[in-house]
């Protein structure tokens, strides 16, 4: 019998834990990732990604730990690892969606355990960039613009928490990742391109298979029901790592108490679709506890979880349809767009262009923008001649599918 693919250690780590505790409760977590370490032992550069971007006045807490953010003494215990297991150089890496310009400010939040452990630190959203191709092809784009640091990084570790999310259902390892595209056009996308009804769970898909992490951790000694941001604080006392993404996204969306198989409109997936399941339909990692070397010293759930239901169901079922609906119009009309739009971003509803423009970052939000139309969405989109993004429209075709059915 073919041993399971991927492994997934859950280890209990009390929330009162002192930084000794939490730093063997991390190695006992990591140490049976043998092939892991192997490769970060080869690294000559490793990209850290960590969930803890954000201004520190709205920086909230639950019992004592950081409600919404990775909590400082696991990402020391990490680096600490990390300084220990490999020589390659440490790049950590975000972006800043707060103000400032979208740019991160020089004394971010967590910036000073980065120097602490002599690791750089890369803002996302400023050049040099590269393009990058989803291996295989992508899931919703064919190609993403990324900083350059991504473009000789040999491994790449993302440092999540346990969280739901209102969009997404759960928010760990995978949408973590979400915080390396750039945000600022001409060579970023303003947050929601990306981040919006049919697009992103299929984003989170693709920038898992083009970042592959290696080393994947889950901060869990709290985390926070409901939505990313804002939501209700849970004692989970836990720590989870995995040597893949989706495998221990599925593994903590499991000691979440949901179901890692689901999908729309089932909780917590009650607005988009499961994004580790479309990952792993395509064949990047498994959302199948079976195929996964999974071993827990806790029991789930770990606490009651569950997304909230930010819109009435009817309304997200017309969102949904008429996105896909949008996307479909463009894709027919795509000549007729290129002649009059050629090089701006428009805002389509119901076949027509409602805002056109080179930035649409600070316009309303699309619930301004729709006006009397609140039951239609409105779809963003770059009219660029060449497609160079390689938008894969056959996800609004799966969807309206999906959603038929």
């Amino acid at each position: 019998m073919t041993p399971p693919a991927y492994r997934v250690r859950a280890v209990h780590c009390d929330h009162r834990a002192d930084s000794s505790e939490i730093e063997r409760a991390i190695r006992r977590a990591t140490d049976p990732l043998a092939a892991t370490w192997e490769r970060l032992a080869r690294a000559r550069k490793v990209v850290v990604k960590f969930n803890m971007m954000k201004r520190r006045e709205a920086i909230h807490y639950h019992a004592g730990r950081r409600r919404e953010l990775v909590d400082d003494p696991v990402a020391h215990a990490v680096l600490r690892l990390l300084r220990e297991r490999t020589s390659a150089r440490l790049v950590a890496t975000d972006t800043f969606p707060y103000g400032n310009g979208a740019r991160v400010p020089d004394d971010h939040n967590y910036q000073s355990l980065l120097r602490q452990y002599d690791v750089e630190f890369v803002d996302s959203s400023l050049p040099p960039f590269a393009d990058h191709r989803v291996p295989g092809g992508g899931c919703m784009f064919g190609q993403y613009r990324l900083n350059a640091v991504f473009a000789d990084a040999d491994e790449v570790v993302s440092v999540a928490k346990l969280k739901n999310h209102a969009f997404m259902g759960v928010t760990l390892t995978t949408k973590n990742l979400f915080g390396l595209p750039p945000m600022i056009p001409p060579d970023g996308r303003t947050r929601s391109y990306y981040h919006h009804l049919i697009r992103l769970s299929y984003v989170l898909s693709d920038l898992a298979m083009i970042a592959r992490p290696c080393l994947n951790i889950i901060e869990a000694l709290v985390g926070q029901s409901g939505r990313e941001w804002g939501g209700e604080g849970r004692v989970t006392d836990a720590l989870v790592a995995g040597d893949h993404p989706i495998a221990t996204d599925a593994c903590g969306t499991w000691l979440m108490g949901h179901s890692p198989e689901a999908d729309w409109p089932a909780p917590p997936f009650r607005r988009d679709r499961n994004h580790l399941l479309i990952a792993a339909q395509r064949g990047f990692g498994t959302v199948d506890l079976r195929q996964i070397d999974f071993t827990s010293e806790v029991a789930a759930p770990l606490a009651a979880f569950d997304s909230d239901a930010t819109d009435p169901g009817e309304m997200v079922d017309s969102w949904r349809r008429t996105a896909c609906e949008q996307a479909l119009f463009y894709e027919r009309h795509r000549d007729e767009f290129v002649d009059r739009y050629a090089g701006e971003f428009i805002y389509l509803q119901d076949g027509e262009v409602v805002w056109h423009g080179p930035d649409p970052t600070n316009l309303a939000s699309r619930r301004q923008l729709s006006g009397d139309r609140r039951h239609s969405a409105l779809w963003l989109k770059l009219v660029d001649p060449e497609e160079r993004e390689a938008e894969r429209f056959g996800a609004y075709r799966e969807c309206l599918d999906l959603m038929r059915a």
